[in-house]
């Protein structure tokens, strides 16, 4: 059932509440024996497989667009990211590990139930795809970029693309126009090991950094902008919206 979107605005609004509902019981993550990033299950699958329908999932996006705005483009502050032109694979996934209890998000989690089957997955995440990407993101203080630079082209753009354009296909997320405060929270997880579903390989590249290092690199991600024809929302070449992913990783 949907959640009207005033009720959804108080949750939001209200800590107690959303922890309430948070999931008690925990699917094994990456401090679990035999974890494997990205594991071919579930409805992460099979929303992968269908062809999602952006206008459909404008109409879902709305409980969404009292945390992440109607814009998609997250808070400054860290607490929500932004989500516009995020490639749809890498939205399938990360909705799906939520509702999985594989990902920890209380805040998230009780929205994140109320998506009624695959189908509304593939839709919500075919609309915020189609998003332009905003401009005025929450950058960081640019205290150290060239370290952060020498970092980023070193460890990180293999993956992520010089302009921070990710890769539909291995489910690598853009980072262009994402929030400084909300990167360095999640990399500071990711190497502490407080993310649960963080890919192993990343974990490895980040496990040696110092608070300094973090801090360096995510301020120059943040400013990282993609090409005209992304940052206006178009899908990017491989990332067809709701489609089936190809290179699907082994682990």
């Amino acid at each position: 059932m949907r959640l009207p979107l005033p009720f959804a605005a108080l949750i939001a609004l209200s800590p107690g509440a959303v922890h309430a509902q948070a999931p008690a019981d925990k699917k094994p993550g990456i401090e679990a024996a035999g974890y494997q990033w990205n594991a071919q299950e579930g409805e992460k699958i099979e929303a992968l497989k269908l062809k999602g329908d952006p206008v459909a999932g404008k109409e879902s996006f709305e409980v969404c667009s009292a945390c992440h705005l109607p814009s998609g483009a997250g808070r400054p502050d860290g607490t929500f990211p932004q989500l516009a032109g995020q490639h749809s694979t890498v939205l399938i996934k990360q909705i799906a590990d939520i509702r999985a209890k594989l990902r920890d998000n209380p805040i998230m989690y009780p929205f994140a139930i109320t998506l009624n089957d695959s189908q509304e997955l593939a839709n919500i995440c075919a609309y915020i795809q189609t998003l332009p990407i905003p401009r005025d993101n929450g950058n960081g203080p640019g205290t150290d970029l060239a370290t952060g630079k020498t970092l980023f082209e070193r460890d990180c753009q293999k993956c992520h693309g010089p302009n921070g354009a990710g890769d539909a296909e291995k489910f690598f997320p853009v980072l262009a126009g994402q929030h400084y405060k909300y990167m360095l929270r999640q990399a500071t997880d990711i190497r502490d090991g407080r993310r649960r579903n963080a890919n192993p390989d990343m974990v490895k590249v980040i496990k040696a950094y110092s608070d300094k290092d973090i801090d360096a690199i995510v301020d120059f991600m943040s400013r990282l902008q993609m090409p005209d024809h992304h940052a206006r929302g178009a899908p990017a070449a491989k990332a067809k919206a709701g489609g089936k992913a190809k290179g699907f990783p082994a682990e």
